[in-house]
């Protein structure tokens, strides 16, 4: 039978206790005592933004223009406000603003963020149907390019990695990293926001692809699961903190990673290269490149010599 009592007195002791502010909590908490993004309105964001962008998919199929029409303004107008809320709420954590500001000057500056992100649509639909064709060219297991966007990992991630981008751009700060967060826990995918990829980006199968915020991938580049594009090591200040410079490839256009290579520091991949699987790269390879692994030496063992 349950001690009641007990019960209770162990609830309070540990309530209260837990209801303290430690200094190294009040330390990593933001100094405005502003709400803090949502994580469920930053996934309803990137749902608009596929219904937008992929609207036959997301959303019951409108094949006439002006209904069409009328849906993704409506999906529009939800964006737009969704999306200036939660910037506003990010901002609390931008580094670099100085001085107080008053709630009309951070909503005010959300929403021109917000407004640039919506005129940033166009292309960033553009970029994203590229990724399908790269994704559907490279894959024969693909039989149609519906197929791609409802069911590749590959598809959505970049869905989120493209939206996330441009919030980057646009210096909002937290959100772009939640978003690509998300797709890094349902795909196993990680993909930094900074991160500069370039159209017709396909990844094939991709779990456990790692991709560093100062990478730079070209156009018509293709990555395979388990592939990293890393750092090699880290640079400090004179404080001991680490600096955050350039560290990860360079990977110009036209180049193949096979599964599991692993690429380390600012080095550069040239154009129309192909990265054989198992491979540790930390140095540049020219154009035309072709790296693979060793053969592997046949070597006979008996009564369990080699084990």
């Amino acid at each position: 039978m349950m001690d009641k009592t007990k019960i209770n007195e162990t609830l309070r002791r540990n309530v209260t206790e837990l209801s303290k502010q430690t200094e190294r909590e009040v330390s990593m908490m933001p100094a405005t005592v502003a709400p803090l993004p949502s994580v469920d309105m930053v996934k309803r964001i990137v749902a608009l933004v596929k219904n937008i962008i992929f609207p036959d998919y997301f959303e019951k199929r409108q094949p006439d223009e002006a209904i069409r029409s009328y849906h993704i303004g409506v999906a529009m107008e939800e964006l737009v406000k969704l999306l200036t809320k939660q910037i506003a709420h990010g901002l609390q954590f931008c580094e670099h603003c100085e001085g107080e500001r008053t709630k009309d000057q951070v909503y005010g500056e959300a929403e021109n963020k917000a407004l640039a992100f919506i005129d940033a649509l166009p292309e960033i639909k553009r970029l994203l149907y590229t990724d399908v064709q790269a994704m559907f060219d490279n894959d024969p297991a693909a039989p149609n390019y519906g197929e791609v966007i409802f069911c590749y990992p590959s598809m959505n991630t970049m869905t989120h990695y493209r939206v996330a981008h441009k919030l980057y751009q646009l210096e909002v700060p937290v959100i772009p990293r939640i978003i690509t967060e998300l797709a890094h826990s349902k795909t196993g995918i990680d993909i930094h926001p900074g991160a500069q990829i370039g159209e017709y980006f396909a990844i094939d199968h991709g779990t456990g692809v790692v991709i560093g915020e100062t990478t730079i991938i070209g156009n018509h580049v293709t990555l395979y699961q388990g592939v990293t594009l890393g750092a090699k090591s880290f640079k400090y200040d004179e404080n001991g903190n680490m600096l955050n410079i350039p560290r990860h490839p360079i990977l110009e256009d036209h180049v193949t990673v096979y599964s599991n290579a692993s690429i380390l520091g600012r080095i550069t991949i040239g154009h129309d290269s192909v990265i054989g699987g198992n491979i540790w790269i930390t140095h540049s390879v020219p154009p035309h490149s072709r790296i693979q692994q060793s053969k592997a030496v046949d070597v006979a063992f008996q009564d369990g010599a080699g084990i």
